[in-house]
């Protein structure tokens, strides 16, 4: 006979909610960690912040094979019920932007909700604890560092591949090949792009330098802002941008969104010249920045169709880049398990009864600001609520 009802792989967002979900039902739960602390994602998310959820979350939010999955998931867990879990708990919040919310004081307070959650629900919690081997009987048994455990069921709460010097590791997608489910294709998603050769040369002195921009990716669009690394590019638009990215292929950024910067320009004749076109782009773009672009695009010619031809060069400026700063720098890992293998209202296996994926293993990746915490709570009620 199996000792507990469900064994919960994996500490963080989605783990712990599914561990909640099926404690208050009365569950007998263990949540096991390989890491010494739970929660280790969690406390460094938004700056130590945690931006915990979006108010604005639904499934166009989302990057998935199947656009659709997360729809019924998303709709029965809403911000609205993780936001009053924060509000039960006394935890001050705030919008920053874009319908960001995030702690006024540390991620730790969420940490901390979710631990004292737990423990109203009955939940065991083992951290320091490295599942080495999972079988499949009549029950599930994990073999650990520490021991054999036994369950009726097994939630797999492992994240993704993202920023490995906190433990992230495979193990979830070995589980789901192991047990015959298909992982669609893993990359860095929400990432720093790096520049190609020339590009580097052209723009890393300019290292800090931040603007606003619209970045395009075939029919995808994110504005908000572009931030110059000393490899390449970062900021909240390109790290939107980068998960739609496909190697080797273009992005396009407007760096003057919604404005017509040689408007003037072009309808004085007598005022063409070099000072009066820097007086245009500083007006429109930071100075580093401005001075860099009339270099790296020089006006050879002041007709009308040439300064019209500067200005869309303005709106389409191109980059091919090199790659990106991989899982290391990845605030989530795009593709996972393949969700056509899921149920999708309990984010049960289809082939194997019992065994449930949630959060950021399966192929559903949110945007940046908070959707993917947003997942981790939905997709991991809509587990616990199964179990």
């Amino acid at each position: 006979m199996a000792a507990w009802d469900a064994i919960v792989v994996g500490a963080g967002a989605a783990g712990m909610m599914a561990a909640i979900e099926a404690g208050k039902r009365g569950r007998r739960v263990l949540v096991l960690d390989h890491s010494q602390r739970i929660g280790r994602k969690i406390l460094i998310s938004g700056g130590g912040r945690c931006n915990f959820t979006n108010i604005g979350a639904r499934a166009e939010n989302y990057l998935s094979a199947n656009p659709h999955f997360a729809k019924s998931v998303l709709a029965r867990y809403t911000p609205r019920d993780f936001i009053a879990l924060v509000e039960k708990h006394r935890i001050a919040y705030h919008e920053k932007t874009l319908g960001q919310l995030f702690c006024d004081g540390s991620a730790q307070q969420i940490v901390t909700l979710l631990e004292r959650e737990a423990a109203e629900a009955g939940v065991t919690i083992q951290a320091d604890t490295a599942v080495q081997e999972v079988q499949h009987g009549d029950s599930f048994t994990l073999r650990t560092n520490r021991g054999d455990f036994h369950a009726s069921a097994l939630v797999i709460a492992t994240g993704g591949l993202s920023i490995p010097k906190i433990g992230a590791t495979g193990f979830g997608y070995d589980i789901a090949r192991q047990f015959g489910l298909r992982v669609r294709d893993l990359r860095p998603g929400l990432v720093p792009l790096v520049f190609n050769p020339d590009d580097t040369k052209r723009w890393c002195d300019l290292t800090g330098l931040s603007t606003e921009v619209v970045a395009y990716a075939g029919k995808r669009s994110f504005r908000e802002k572009l931030l110059i690394t000393h490899r390449g590019i970062s900021g909240p638009a390109v790290l939107q941008i980068s998960s739609y990215w496909q190697p080797g292929s273009a992005l396009r950024f407007d760096i003057a969104p919604g404005k017509k910067v040689l408007e003037a320009l072009q309808a004085s004749p007598s005022g063409r010249e070099t000072t009066a076109l820097r007086q245009a782009l500083y007006a429109a773009l930071p100075q580093r920045f401005a001075d860099r672009w009339i270099t790296t695009h020089p006006q050879q010619k002041w007709s009308n169709a040439a300064l019209e031809a500067s200005e869309q060069a303005l709106h389409q400026w191109e980059i091919i880049p090199a790659g990106t700063e991989g899982y290391e720098k990845a605030e989530v890992t795009a593709g996972g398990v393949d969700t056509d293998d899921l149920d999708a209202k309990t984010m049960q296996a289809r082939n194997v009864p019992g065994l449930f994926f949630i959060g950021e293993v399966v192929d559903v990746t949110g945007w940046l600001g908070g959707y993917n915490f947003q997942w981790a709570w939905a997709s991991g009620a809509a587990a616990g609520r199964a179990l």
